[in-house]
């Protein structure tokens, strides 16, 4: 017997590898057969259900894989994603607060929560939430990164940066992170550091073409208009929409003059 559900598993997980999900909930539940309340199984064919946007049956199986084993934390987040798929995001929460409050040292957890609070507006809970991930792991970036954009988007720019560099100290070569640190000091006045950490992302990343248009503007607002002009036909050289090139050379028409 042992043999045959060992063939069963093995075909079942081909499946799912291959894609062919529908093959695979067959061969899951032939091992179900014999092995009714495995929770690994049960999360598997909840898997396959939410590949074949069968939402209903998916959220069914997962449910049933955390009456079996209520500290399976991949199962949480997927039944969190499809909650989410269908903008349930109360009833996601609910999950995972549950989850939290049984595994409460949980990283992916606690990570996951705080993103549905962000989504529901719940921004100090999930600052709460990365807090306490950073108790338990104070090296984890993740955190940082998503509190820095928190408190970019409630306005508390010195905060942001502060969690945008504590990034920076171990991610150096990021075009996004040195941009949107850029962003955050130029919200709180800091021209020299915006346009440093501009520079920085297009060292990573010459194609970044946005950190050139920000360089341009930037260097206007401190009347350098040789350097503007030079970032401004730079940002040119990318594909962008007609109205925005128009717009691009209108300005640099503005301020040869």
């Amino acid at each position: 017997m042992e043999n045959k559900i060992n063939d069963n598993l093995q075909q079942a997980l081909d499946s799912f590898k291959a894609g062919e999900y529908e093959k695979a909930i067959d061969a899951f539940k032939l091992v179900l057969e014999d092995d009714n309340n495995n929770p690994n199984v049960l999360n598997n064919i909840g898997l396959c259900y939410s590949k074949l946007a069968k939402d209903d049956l998916a959220s069914e199986y997962f449910i049933k894989t955390l009456s079996f084993n209520p500290k399976s934390v991949q199962t949480y987040i997927n039944l969190a994603d499809v909650y989410y798929r269908n903008r349930n995001i109360v009833e996601a929460i609910n999950l995972l607060e549950n989850g939290v409050t049984i595994m409460p040292q949980e990283i992916a957890l606690k990570h996951y929560l705080s993103r549905f609070y962000v989504e529901d507006c719940r921004y100090e809970l999930a600052m709460d939430q990365l807090f306490e991930i950073l108790d338990i792991d104070e090296e984890n970036l993740d955190a940082y990164w998503d509190l820095g954009n928190i408190q970019f988007e409630l306005g508390d720019y010195d905060s942001a940066v502060q969690n945008y560099e504590n990034v920076l100290e171990k991610v150096t070569e990021n075009a996004v992170l040195y941009y949107q640190t850029a962003i955050a000091y130029e919200a709180n006045d800091n021209v020299d550091k915006a346009i440093s950490n501009h520079l920085k992302a297009i060292s990573c990343n010459e194609n970044f073409h946005p950190s050139y248009k920000k360089l341009g503007i930037l260097f206007m607002a401190r009347n350098d208009n040789e350097s503007a002009i030079e970032y401004f036909q730079d940002y040119l050289n990318f594909d962008l929409p007609e109205d925005e090139k128009k717009n691009i050379k209108d300005l640099i028409d503005r301020i040869s003059k």
